[in-house]
């Protein structure tokens, strides 16, 4: 089991209630904005920051192979029950290091990190990215939410900004593909996202 991971404050608690709260998500509704940047053809995905495990399914279930990493043992508990069925890797890794998936040299086309990356601080948005840069295959995307908005007690987040996103991005070779905005999906009028797309060049 890896350390306990300072972005994952809180989550263990209620993993349960949070897990009936983002499977009654959509995943085509949460990531609407972002679904072109997806592979059409079945592809090496992670989920990173996995959660239930609700975006590991829809992408299992559209064809490609999935490596949902979770750290927070509770969440990946209620993850792998709900989503029994589905061919779905659990893995228990965390950004920024992501040292399981690093020392097993994967690499992948898709990247989802779906309200994970706020949890890091500077210098681990850093370290993040490089792991990022690294495991992206030639050619392969990640895709990422950052909320803005109040921080939940017992939750550690900072305001990462779209802006810094990309230039940190491009610091390690990856190209900006795509930069928007969306609505908070559970109607929480003070908290919103930036989307954010970077590319690995072939």
């Amino acid at each position: 089991m890896t350390a306990p991971v300072p972005g994952s404050a809180g989550y263990d608690t209620h993993a349960s209630l949070l897990a009936q709260r983002y499977e009654a998500l959509r995943f085509e509704d949460v990531h609407r904005h972002v679904l072109h940047l997806i592979p059409p053809q079945p592809c090496m995905a992670a989920d990173i920051g996995a959660g239930s495990g609700r975006d590991a399914a829809a992408l299992a279930a559209r064809g490609h192979t999935v490596v949902a990493v979770e750290p927070t043992a509770a969440l990946r508990a209620e993850g792998q029950r709900l989503h029994a069925g589905m061919p779905i890797e659990w893995t228990d890794d965390s950004l920024p290091a992501l040292n399981r998936l690093r020392e097993a040299a994967r690499r992948f086309d898709l990247m989802l990190l779906s309200a994970v990356w706020m949890h890091l601080d500077e210098g681990e948005r850093a370290e993040g990215m490089a792991s990022l840069a690294e495991l992206l295959a030639p050619g392969g995307v990640a895709i990422l939410s950052l909320r803005h908005g109040p921080v939940p007690e017992g939750r550690r987040m900072f305001d990462v900004s779209a802006e810094e996103t990309l230039v940190l991005g491009g610091r390690h070779g990856l190209q900006p593909c795509h930069r928007g905005t969306r609505q908070d999906m559970m109607g929480r009028p003070d908290v919103h996202w930036s989307l954010v797309g970077l590319r690995k060049p072939q």
